[in-house]
C-alpha cells in the first residue's frame, strides 16, 4: 500500500471548506447550564427581639444543590488569524436557585433546627467577549479552547426575598469546544465554566424588608459569588 493511499483513507471530503475564511459571520445559540452560588456566612449575630431585649442567633445559608437553567442568544465572530477568533455572543440566562437557611439556635418541638427556604429566580442579560484558539481543521471537525469575560445584568430580584442579588455582575469564562462541519451549517458544542469576580450580594435590600423576622436571615450572609457550568450549542 502506497503512502498516497494511506493519506486518502485518513482524509475525507470537507463540508463547507471555505467557511472559516470569512472575516466575520453570525449565528445563534441554545444551551443549558447548572447554577451554584457560594455564600460567605457571617456566623453568630446579635438581634433585637420584639420586647426590646437582644439575643444571639446563628444562621447559615447555602444553595443545597446545583440548579439547572437554559440560555439562548446570538453571536458574531471576527476572524483574527488562522487560529484565533474574537466572539461576541449576547445571551439570556434563565434559572432558579434553591437556598436553604438553617437556624442553629432555635429548634422545633421535635428537636430539629428551624429551616427557611427561598427560590432565587434569576434572569441575566449577558454580553460575553471570548478569545478562541482553534487547532488546525482535520476533515470535518476542529477542536478549540476559549477564554473571556462576561458582564451581566440581573433582571430579577424582589425586596421581600431573604437574599437579593445586585443588578450587575462580572464573570470570568474558560472552556473547550469543537467545530463540526455539516453539509449545510457548522455545529459547535461548547462546555465552559463561569465564575463571578465580584460580590453579587445586595446588602442594602434588608432596609426595605417589611417583615422584621426575615432580617436575621438576610443578614446571615455577607458575600456571594455565582458559579455556572454551561453547555452551549452554536449554529453558524
Amino acid at each position: 500500500m502506497t503512502i498516497s493511499a494511506v493519506y486518502s483513507q485518513d482524509r475525507k471530503v470537507e463540508n463547507r471548506p471555505y467557511v472559516d475564511l470569512r472575516p466575520f459571520h453570525f449565528g445563534v445559540l441554545v444551551g443549558t447550564h447548572l447554577q451554584d452560588i457560594e455564600m460567605l456566612n457571617v456566623g453568630p449575630q446579635i438581634i433585637e427581639l420584639e420586647d426590646g431585649t437582644t439575643a444571639e442567633k446563628l444562621i447559615s445559608c447555602d444553595q443545597d444543590r446545583w440548579d439547572a437553567g437554559f440560555n439562548v442568544g446570538v453571536l458574531g465572530e471576527l476572524r483574527l488569524s488562522t487560529h484565533f477568533q474574537l466572539r461576541l455572543a449576547p445571551t439570556m440566562y434563565f434559572g432558579t436557585r434553591h437556598l436553604t437557611f438553617l437556624n442553629h439556635t432555635d429548634a422545633t418541638s421535635d428537636g430539629k433546627h428551624l429551616e427557611e427556604h427561598q427560590l432565587l429566580k434569576t434572569a441575566y442579560i449577558a454580553t460575553p467577549i471570548n478569545l478562541i484558539f482553534a487547532a488546525p481543521r482535520f476533515n470535518n471537525h476542529r477542536p478549540y479552547m476559549m477564554a473571556g469575560i462576561d458582564p451581566m445584568i440581573n433582571l430579577s430580584g424582589k425586596d421581600n426575598d431573604f437574599i437579593k442579588l445586585k443588578r450587575y455582575d462580572f464573570f470570568l469564562e474558560l472552556g473547550v469546544g469543537c467545530d463540526f462541519y455539516l453539509p449545510f451549517f457548522k455545529l459547535r458544542p461548547e462546555l465552559k465554566f463561569m465564575y463571578s469576580l465580584t460580590n453579587s450580594l445586595d446588602t442594602d435590600h434588608v432596609k426595605h424588608m417589611k417583615n422584621k423576622n426575615m432580617i436575621m436571615y438576610a443578614n446571615s450572609v455577607s458575600e456571594s459569588r455565582t458559579k455556572m457550568i454551561v453547555l452551549t450549542f452554536y449554529f453558524e
